[in-house]
C-alpha cells in the first residue's frame, strides 16, 4: 500500500504568509488561469480566478548534489492538505517521471522512468519494495517539476 504525500502544511503556511522560498525570495502572487496549475499541498488544480503562489521549492531537508529544486504552484489562500491512497486530481498529464530516493535523500539509480499516469501507483509500489528506496517522487515528464512524494502506506 502507498500514500500520496503533499508538501507539509507547516511549510505551506509559512509560504502563504509570505515566507521565503528555497531561493530566499518571496513567493510571486498570481491569479490562476485554470490551465494546469497544480497545488502541491491540496493536490488539486488551482481553480481559474483563484490566487496562487509561484515559488522555488526543494523537497529535501538540506542542499546536496541530488537535492533538486524548481518551480511549483500553491494555493495563495489556506487549503487543506491532500493525499492518501487515491491518485490525486492534480496528476492530469498523460505521464510522469517516477523515481526512488534512499534514506540519504539521493536518487537510487535504476528506479527512474517515465510512466503513464494510470500506472503511477503500481510503479511506485514496486519501487517501494526495494529496501534501498525510502520514498518516491513524482515529477513532470516534460519539465522535471516536483509534483508530490509517495511513501509506504
Amino acid at each position: 500500500m502507498i500514500r500520496f504525500t503533499p508538501i507539509p502544511t507547516e511549510t505551506v503556511r509559512a509560504l502563504q504568509a509570505g515566507g521565503p522560498d528555497a531561493n530566499g525570495q518571496l513567493p510571486e502572487r498570481h491569479i490562476s488561469d485554470g490551465g494546469g496549475n497544480p497545488c502541491r499541498h491540496c493536490l488539486a488544480m488551482i481553480p481559474k480566478g483563484a490566487g496562487m503562489l509561484i515559488l522555488s521549492h526543494r523537497p529535501f531537508p538540506a542542499p546536496q548534489p541530488y537535492a533538486e529544486q524548481g518551480p511549483i504552484f500553491l494555493c495563495a489562500d489556506t487549503c487543506a492538505p491532500g493525499g492518501g491512497a487515491t491518485l490525486p486530481e492534480m496528476l492530469a498529464s498523460p505521464d510522469y517521471i517516477v523515481r526512488g530516493y534512499g534514506p540519504d535523500d539521493r536518487i537510487v539509480y535504476g528506479t527512474g522512468a517515465v510512466v503513464p499516469t494510470d500506472r503511477i501507483a503500481e510503479e511506485a509500489a514496486t519501487r517501494l519494495t526495494d529496501p534501498r528506496v525510502a520514498y518516491v517522487h513524482v515529477r513532470s515528464a516534460r519539465n522535471n517539476c516536483y509534483q508530490l512524494r509517495i511513501d509506504r502506506g
